[in-house]
């Protein structure tokens, strides 16, 4: 009990911490290729003092795809899609995480799906089309569609990350090194450029990942994932402080979001 009380704490940090991220991926006024690279790059070097060198040489293959998924894949999407669409926008539609979470995690994993968890992941699910199509039909915009494909990615590399017997720092070490790699050609075509806002990224990425490693370490990866959805408050709150637009659907939207949430993780 101690160890899954541990594990919805460390959850409830990240949620905190990862609410900040969209805003700061939004302010970037950089090349967004160019600024995920710098970005995991940077969380790879403050990741290093803390990365068992063993470990990692055992781990580096699973550390190789969790990168490709989680950081390569899901950083273009997120980097661009953001630019195209809102940061608000960014914060909830990322939250379709817990859907992803729950198919991947009862195919691969087996996490048993109650029809409790069912329910809750429709509201969710609602929640997130309301923001999308701000109630003006199924159109979908490229920055959005982009951003629906993040938690995807994110959620391929976590069910890796959760079969990988290495500790949180590792895989997150290996995970932004091998990402970064991967970036660095697309990076230097479209024109490298950096901005101190890369900085401010790479302390989320590289603190966040050391807090959600240790999390689903300790508790299911779909309760986790659940736990963490409310985290698009914190960047209403800062949108709201700049300036950005809240509409009626992002709020409609944001509180199915949170039902679902709360109906999910009280499970």
């Amino acid at each position: 009990m101690r160890r899954k009380s541990e594990g919805v704490l460390l959850a409830l940090s990240g949620m905190l911490l990862y609410g900040l991220e969209p805003v700061v991926i939004k302010a970037n006024p950089t090349n967004p290729i160019s600024f995920a690279f710098f970005s995991a790059f940077i969380a790879s070097l403050i990741l290093i003092p803390t990365v068992n060198l063993q470990e990692a040489k055992a781990t580096w293959k699973r550390g190789a795809l969790i990168g490709f998924f989680g950081t390569f894949l899901a950083y273009i999407s997120y980097s661009i899609g953001a630019r195209l669409s809102t940061a608000v926008n960014a914060a909830l539609i990322t939250r379709a995480e817990v859907l992803f979470s729950f198919i991947l995690a009862s195919i691969f994993l087996r996490e048993k799906i109650t029809g409790r968890r069912a329910f809750y992941s429709l509201l969710v699910l609602s929640g997130v089309a309301m923001v999308i199509t701000q109630g003006k039909g199924l159109e979908v915009r490229v920055g959005d569609f982009l951003l629906l494909l993040v938690p995807l990615f994110w959620q391929i590399g976590h069910v890796i990350a959760k079969k990988t017997k290495a500790n949180p720092q590792t895989i997150a070490f290996l995970r932004n090194s091998f990402g970064s790699l991967y970036l660095l050609p697309l990076a230097v075509t479209t024109g490298l450029e950096f901005t101190p806002y890369s900085v401010a990224e790479g302390f989320i990425i590289a603190f966040g990942q050391l807090i959600w490693y240790a999390s689903i370490g300790r508790i299911d990866l779909s309760l986790a994932t659940a736990i963490i959805t409310p985290a698009p408050a914190v960047a209403i709150a800062v949108a709201l402080l700049m300036g950005e637009p809240v509409t009626l659907w992002h709020l409609s939207g944001f509180a199915l979001i949170i039902f679902g949430t709360l109906g999910l993780s009280g499970e």
